[in-house]
């Protein structure tokens, strides 16, 4: 064998030799590979993998957990003795004690993390060899179903206030605790001063036991109570959970199994929340936000409108308290209809963006508003590196930002302090991302707008970048009939992708779903739809459907319909005129898009088919740069050990429509309007009319996609006259504001300002002044004219003067 090939197929983990080799071990080497055998996920389907590797490689179920732990996670395939003594480290620092059940299966209890993601996990079986491993999935508590249901939540989270009080009752599902009695436990979160001597963090998050509410209650799935008066010792915690476990566990003991409630203001665990109360909350807040570093400069600027907010998938998505797709129940920004999220948090803080949108699809600002956009001093979702405040997952926002709500517009009427703190960012400087697609059989359209067809087979650069690293790459494969047959024309079959250092992911077809491989093994979204990895998130809202989010704010959707993958791929500004690849140098120059990687540029006017194909194909990847999985003898043979591009495949460049063919009367009635060419040649090299229809689809949805993201101009806010009123909050270009005065105040400057081209506001700034105040106003403007007119007076005396002296010159 090749020594370049034999160190290729040891790069990607495929091994051909026996699997038998005496000496080799994973233990200790889970993910790993040598020459012998393989300890990574892909030796399974491989059938490389060392001899031990399913007793020391681990896969729990579930296999995910809220971070706030207490979830038994099933060892699967292990049958233990009742007397091992099972210890379970997550992360390398956290240990827990295990448990065996009546019937051998061996359990690991999920530890309280700060963090999401995927944790490490190395098991021991006899209390000091941590030789076996795995890895489970951490999750924000929100993204999580509340084990502990508080019923009547408006009574929970208003408890105190006038016209709340009462029992307070929570259900849970009784078999999920083996326990004929069970503790009830309140728990409180807070941000500390860490001590100095011990190198800490200024800040470090704590989570802690604080009471029980009942202990040994009979595990019925039910409780009520009436909440205690007042503990002193406590009041200072503000944001807590419920926490239920067995009545076996002593009370406040960490790390073991129990349901968890969603998290919330300890409203009925406070002093009675009279509006007085909230208020001082409210200026305390206050008071210590002026002391805090300012964040609002670190965010980027909201989309324009709702539409733009929704297609710009890899920098914003769904805030899931104020959402259109779920009734648009939007408790705290009444009057929205959908909110949105930066899906990045700001790298040197942790803070987050957050903009609304009403009815008609304008973004809410909170000088117009109380519902309007307020971006979060710490990101819903948390960041990276998590573990310290303010990064953590959803406690650190609630403290920052939403207990803060309560104590000042809901509780208080000291609204205008919160606004005046979370202010919205407006559009002004909002640039949509540029979006380029490939679909069908392969039809492209590129970041300029170039549209061609290349169905070559193989594997190439969809998009190249220098900057951030991007690299983007898809594999074709030739198109198979329900017969079997294959055609001359090529679909998608996977498009893998990187950031800099992220994690590889791939997305590749299988069957009627899509599948999803992070650095080769393949991510279950059976628990959850949203994960979050190095350097990339993935969103997969259904088996058909696939968003991945860079930190770039690049994002790259996979959408399948009939058997076919579309890409589509969406890059901010900041990537303009530093793409290469099929999908063109976007630099709003289309006739550059058919270029080779050498830099030689086609026309795209005069080219052929075939010259289009031939420039296409030069943009196959290099078995080094390959970020695909080949886990199977198929994609060696096909993809892996053949050159990235086969050139002995030739597509049909053409198809005629044969006037006998029963598919050309159906095909007529369907393909029509904007795309029905490429539809008919779908339709016909697939002989299937809904293969042609799904391109039909997509092509339709991209279009749609680019009319979402035409930039929109904004003049920015304007007020209303003090005194007066503005009619109208609508910012954008061609929009009209009106002004008009209250009773005895007379209007002064312009009645209406029109949103111009220039981004500026047409007309003068709007006054509401008493009789006695024209006289001055209209004698101050007098002297204004006066002095401009000298001014160019002045000016064109200078000119002349200018013109004089020139004739000596």
């Amino acid at each position: 064998m090749n020594a370049n090939v034999r160190k290729l197929l040891f790069l990607f983990g495929i091994l051909f030799f026996s699997p038998q080799t005496s000496g080799q071990t994973c233990r200790k080497r889970c993910g790993q590979l040598s020459e012998e055998c393989s300890c990574h996920a892909s030796c399974l389907s491989l059938l490389t993998c060392c001899t031990d590797h399913n007793q020391f490689c681990l896969h729990v179920s579930p296999h995910s957990s809220s971070m706030l732990g207490g979830r038994a996670l099933r060892i699967l395939g292990s049958v233990l003795p009742a007397d091992t003594l099972l210890l379970c480290r997550f992360k390398g620092e956290v240990e827990v004690e295990g448990f065996i059940d009546e019937q051998g299966h061996a359990f690991c209890i999920s530890p309280l993390l700060y963090e999401t993601g995927w944790i490490p996990l190395d098991v021991s079986t006899d209390g000091s060899n941590f030789d076996r491993s795995g890895k489970y999935l951490s999750v924000h508590p929100s993204r999580s179903a509340p084990e502990v249901t508080l019923m009547n939540t408006t009574q929970w989270q208003n408890y105190g206030t006038p016209n709340t009080a009462g029992q307070l009752r929570m259900t849970w599902n009784r078999s999920l605790l083996k326990a004929e009695e069970v503790n009830v436990e309140l728990w409180g979160y807070r941000e500390v001063s860490g001590s100095a001597a011990d190198g800490a963090s200024a800040l470090q998050a704590e989570m802690s036991f604080l009471y029980s509410l009942s202990r040994n209650h009979p595990n019925t799935g039910d409780f009520s109570f009436t909440p205690p008066e007042l503990k002193r010792n406590f009041s200072e915690w503000e944001l807590g959970n419920i926490r239920i476990t067995a009545g076996s566990k002593s009370e406040g003991e960490r790390n073991v199994q129990g349901l968890w409630s969603s998290a919330h203001i300890l409203a009925w665990h406070l002093e009675q929340a009279s509006s007085a109360w909230a208020r001082d909350r409210c200026l305390q807040w206050d008071a210590l936000e002026s002391k805090l570093p300012n964040f609002l400069d670190k965010l980027m600027d909201c989309p324009c409108t709702l539409a733009q907010a929704r297609a710009d998938s890899g920098r914003f998505h769904t805030d899931y308290t104020c959402d259109i797709e779920r009734g648009s129940v939007c408790t705290y920004h009444p009057g929205s209809v959908h909110c949105v999220r930066s899906v990045q948090a700001s790298p040197s803080d942790g803070s987050g963006q957050q903009c609304c949108y009403d009815s008609v699809g304008d973004l809410v600002l909170t000088w117009d508003s109380v519902g309007g956009s307020t971006p979060d001093r710490a990101h819903d979702w948390g960041a990276p590196p998590y573990r310290t405040p303010p990064r953590i997952p959803g406690y650190s926002h609630w403290l920052y930002d939403v207990t803060s709500f309560f104590y000042c517009c809901l509780w208080s009427d000291l609204c205008h302090l919160y606004l005046n703190r979370r202010p919205s960012s407006g559009c002004r400087n909002y640039r949509p991302p540029r979006a380029a697609a490939v679909l069908g059989s392969l039809h492209f359209r590129t970041f300029d707008g170039l549209r061609y067809t290349f169905s070559g087979r193989g594997e190439y650069d969809l998009v190249r970048s220098p900057h951030r690293a991007l690299s983007v790459q898809v594999r074709a494969e030739r198109v198979k009939l329900e017969n079997g047959t294959l055609v001359r024309a090529t679909r998608l079959a996977s498009v893998a992708m990187r950031e800099n250092s992220s994690d590889v992911i791939e997305v590749r077809l299988q069957g009627e779903h899509l599948q999803v491989l992070r650095n080769k093994s393949i991510l279950p979204f059976s628990e959850q739809s949203w994960m979050d990895l190095q350097g990339v998130f993935v969103f997969v809202p259904s088996p058909q459907n696939v968003t991945v989010m860079f930190s770039s704010g690049a994002a790259v959707e996979l959408r399948l319909d009939e058997g076919t993958m579309t890409s589509t791929v969406l890059l901010p500004a900041e990537f303009s005129n530093k793409t290469r690849g099929l999908l063109g140098q976007m630099n709003s120059n289309p006739s550059d898009d058919l270029v080779t990687p050498a830099g030689n540029v086609a026309s795209s006017a005069n080219a052929t088919l075939e010259e289009i194909f031939t420039i296409a194909s030069e943009w196959n990847i290099s078995k080094a740069s390959s970020l695909f999985t080949y886990d199977s003898r198929y994609l060696l043979d096909s993809y892996f050990l053949p050159p990235s591009h086969d050139s002995a495949f030739v597509p049909a460049f053409s198809l005629p429509e044969k006037p006998d063919d029963p598919l050309v009367a159906d095909m007529l009635s369907v393909c029509l309007g904007e795309g029905a060419q490429l539809c008919k040649h779908d339709t016909l090299i697939t002989r299937s009319l809904a293969g042609g229809n799904a391109t039909l689809r997509a092509l339709r949805s991209h279009r749609a996609l680019m009319e979402a993201l035409e930039p929109v101009a904004s003049c920015g806010w304007l007020p209303a006259p003090r005194n007066g009123k503005k009619n109208g909050t609508r910012y954008l270009q061609g929009s009209t504001l009106s002004f008009t005065c209250n009773g005895g105040y007379v209007l002064y400057g312009s009645t209406e300002r029109t949103c111009e081209e220039k981004r500026a506001w047409s007309g003068l700034q709007t006054h509401c002044v008493t009789d006695d105040d024209t006289g001055f106003i209209l004698g101050a403007v007098a002297s204004l004219s006066t002095l401009v007119a000298m001014g160019i007076m002045i000016k064109l005396q200078m000119k002349k003067q200018n013109r004089y002296l020139s004739t000596f010159t």
